[in-house]
């Protein structure tokens, strides 16, 4: 008889839960990270005796949570049934709300992504903002043919810092009136699925961090340039968010500019590079991207205002440099799409500001980062959501 069996027959009946859920648990968890196994695998990586390894992998396909998925015959030996985590116990809805798409994701249990829908977000206020996201993350559920009731957790990425006490956005600049108190408790209650608020730079960079260039860094920060510029910090796998959620909002930096008072972020931003091809000549109806197109091409002008904007970059790198020490900078966002030409400008410059030089790479999720992270995120909550559910009933 094994320790663990042993146990299992001495402990009182809440302990013998107890000890049940944990194992159901390890075993459960030992099948996510690693793949399928066999139950003589994982008797012999957990520890566990194979009677038990039986009853508690009998118990979780009796639940839902994993299920037979193919045999494997060894040199030596029997077929064995092979056993994985079902990715349809359970779902996450992932939402990325910006100031001109809305992104939006279901994943099963696994991660992969069952079902999305990117649309233009033309909303001209708060309230219709929080119907667009209502509306369409709806429409992702239906189209899905997953029930609401099997979608765990949501989580969504919003410029800006969630208040939880005040129930409302702070800093959210370039999205009008998306402070409102209830905003996020409306939606709550009109989803009717369980939802949680995370700042946008935040989730780019743990989804950079689980599935991008970011992988492996013991502490690699995320520079989010868009219509506004933010920072997200991971350390050791964990988002950095600071005492009151604020920690990444370099944008508010000073910045010795033309109008008082000035921020980095107007110095950075999409809107920055705009403004500068204009003070270099440049005219018409000009965005960041036609900017930077118009640069590729040779356009002086064009050339100028995108080396102007690498080198008001490279001080937002050696501002982090000098306070995290990072091993990873990762450029993302809008102008993110053009590092290609901003990488040399940006290391020229570094050299000439700060002996602090960290690796300096452009986002590999482009766009998805922040629905990206919003995912992973969700993910993480409706993993234990389903286990407790399930494993309770």
């Amino acid at each position: 008889m094994s320790a663990d069996d042993a146990v299992e027959q001495t402990e009182q009946p809440w302990s013998r839960r107890r000890l049940r859920s944990t194992n159901e648990r390890l075993l459960l968890d030992r099948l996510r990270a690693e793949g399928s196994a066999s139950r003589a695998q994982l008797a012999r990586e957990t520890g566990l005796s194979k009677p038990t390894v039986s009853s508690v992998l009998a118990a979780l396909q009796e639940a839902g949570l994993v299920h037979e998925v193919g045999t494997h015959t060894p040199e030596r030996g029997r077929m064995a049934v092979l056993y994985a985590p079902d990715p349809a116990a359970g779902y996450a809805l992932g939402i990325d709300i910006g100031r001109s798409w809305l992104r939006i994701a279901l994943a099963d249990l696994d991660g992969e992504v069952v079902a999305r829908s990117d649309v233009r977000n033309r909303a001209r206020s708060s309230g219709a903002m929080a119907e667009l996201v209502v509306t369409t993350a709806r429409q992702v559920v239906a189209t899905s043919g997953v029930g609401t009731e099997e979608v765990a957790h949501s989580v969504v990425g919003t410029p800006g810092v969630y208040d939880e006490e005040r129930r409302r956005v702070r800093y959210a600049m370039h999205l009008p009136g998306w402070g409102r108190a209830g905003l996020f408790d409306r939606m709550r209650e009109e989803l009717g699925i369980p939802l949680e608020v995370h700042n946008d730079a935040n989730l780019a960079a743990l989804g950079e961090y689980t599935y991008g260039v970011g992988a492996g860094s013991r502490l690699f920060v995320y520079i989010l340039i868009g219509t506004g510029l933010g920072m997200g910090v991971v350390s050791e796998g964990r988002l950095f968010t600071g005492a009151h959620g604020g920690a990444g909002e370099i944008g508010f930096l000073p910045w010795p500019g033309r109008r008082k008072p000035e921020t980095l972020e107007d110095a950075v931003s999409g809107v920055a590079v705009v403004e500068s091809a204009r003070a270099f000549g440049m005219t018409g109806q000009l965005t960041a991207k036609a900017v930077f197109d118009a640069a590729r091409q040779g356009q002086p002008a064009a050339v100028r205002a995108v080396r102007l904007e690498g080198e008001r970059i490279a001080h937002t790198v050696a501002a982090a440099a000098a306070v995290l020490d990072p091993d990873l900078v990762v450029l993302g966002g809008g102008v993110g799409h053009s590092v290609d030409l901003l990488l040399g400008p940006v290391r020229e410059t570094l050299r000439s500001l700060t002996p602090l030089r960290p690796k300096i790479a452009p986002s590999r999720l482009g766009e998805d980062a922040v629905l990206l992270g919003a995912l992973a995120t969700a993910l993480g909550t409706a993993r234990d959501v389903v286990f407790e559910r399930r494993t309770a009933s």
